[in-house]
């Protein structure tokens, strides 16, 4: 089973960035946390790398539903959403909301889950023409 939901998008890296979060924030989705890996492993190692950001997307209803199911699922929250570039693209990937249901074994989650697949995917697929 796969565990993430992609998308390639053309353009540049600062562009597709900026309108992935335009895209999280119209399907309900806050950024809590940004890491960005290419300066903080060019800072802490000297290593030079492709741009690539790690954005900690959280639905708050959604993020509400699934802690009233399992508190532990914390563990998993927020979604990570990765933009990072690929020679003359950039991929977008989110963590299948799925991925809760499989580890969790609790069928309280498939509702969350479902409804969070609906709105990344929906983020994602409003991407596709982004820069074309």
């Amino acid at each position: 089973m796969g565990y993430d939901r992609t998308v390639s998008v053309k353009g540049s890296f600062e562009q597709v960035q900026r309108e992935v979060r335009d895209a999280l924030a119209e399907q309900g989705f806050g950024v809590l946390t940004e890491i960005d890996v290419q300066a903080t492993l060019k800072a802490k190692l000297g290593h030079d790398m492709e741009p690539y950001l790690i954005l900690g997307a959280c639905n708050p209803p959604l993020a509400h539903q699934a802690l009233e199911a399992d508190r532990s699922i914390g563990l998993l929250l927020p979604c990570n959403v990765v933009v990072r570039a690929e020679g003359d693209q950039v991929v977008v990937q989110a963590v299948d909301p799925g991925t809760m249901v499989t580890l969790t074994g609790l069928d309280a989650m498939a509702p969350v889950a479902r409804e969070a697949t609906l709105r990344l995917d929906a983020a994602l697929t409003s991407l596709k023409g982004t820069g074309a």
